[in-house]
């Protein structure tokens, strides 16, 4: 297996987008991972996770969105939140775009079949982009989001009163700004970000694995991309949000809802080779 750590290539409105490459000797699928809201290609047992698959033969690229508050030098956690003020669900689809762009031309001799994967906010920018990327051979969630439009849960006439509105980390106890231009952009772009409209023209296979325990994104959301998505299994797993992992996670395993997820996720790579 072949590891690279914090690549980098061009990103959304000029910001750089850093990514980890997990590759083993021969394989044949490749897995492009998004990360969720305040979340980076490295917290929790991400590592361990990318490990795992391209020790199974499939390899494996994370990434972090250009915006997501995280710097090349930084990658771990939020030393820009300038940039994070500034994010935006169309940045996110532009730079999932971009890294499929990088993988599908670093691979294109070998042209292995693609597959975007993506937990919570990060699995409904996969679902849009899994809508209308015809190079992508399926799509995978974790714990996905099916809807942006109910996830603006801010004061909205006071957020456009004063241009910006804040929310705490309770790890890093940072203050993370949010633009009102976050919201206008999904007004904005409402076509296009509208996951249950998009997902009616997604005929790509979908594995779509949800935890019975996730109080953050709950289980009307699995249940409504099954409904809406033409190709679609659903699996549920006793586990929180996050598959019982934390950040930071020191332990050399996996925890094992995640590593049962991961074990799912094996099952249908091998269903649709």
């Amino acid at each position: 297996m072949n590891i690279y750590k914090n690549q980098t290539i061009a990103g959304s409105a000029a910001l750089p987008i850093v990514l980890d490459l997990f590759i083993p000797e021969e394989f044949s699928q490749v897995i492009i991972f998004s990360h969720g809201y305040k979340g980076f290609k490295d917290w929790g047992a991400f590592n361990l996770m990318a490990a795992y698959f391209a020790a199974k033969g499939v390899a494996f690229c994370k990434f972090n969105f250009s915006h997501n508050g995280g710097t090349p030098e930084n990658p771990i956690d939020f030393p820009d939140l300038e940039a994070f003020s500034k994010n935006t669900y169309s940045l996110e689809l532009a730079d999932l775009g971009l890294v499929i762009d990088y993988v599908e031309e670093r691979f294109k001799n070998t042209k292995p079949q693609l597959f975007a994967m993506g937990h919570s906010r990060g699995g409904g920018i996969t679902l849009l982009q899994a809508s209308k990327d015809s190079r992508l051979s399926g799509a995978i969630t974790l714990a996905a989001v099916s809807d942006f439009s109910n996830r603006f849960v801010f004061d909205l006439e006071q957020w456009k009163k004063e241009g910006v509105t804040y929310v705490e980390n309770a790890r890093t106890k940072q203050k993370m700004p949010h633009l009102y231009s976050f919201y206008q952009d999904f007004i904005d772009n409402r076509n296009r970000l509208d996951i249950p409209e998009n997902l009616k023209d997604c005929h790509i296979p979908l594995c779509i694995i949800h935890g019975t325990k996730d109080v953050v994104v709950k289980q009307e959301h699995p249940t409504l991309i099954n409904e809406i998505a033409h190709q679609a299994e659903i699996h549920y797993i006793p586990a929180t949000h996050t598959f019982n992992a934390r950040h930071p996670w020191t332990k050399p395993q996996m925890p094992a809802p995640l590593k049962e997820a991961c074990l799912k996720i094996l099952t249908f790579l091998k269903k649709h080779r």
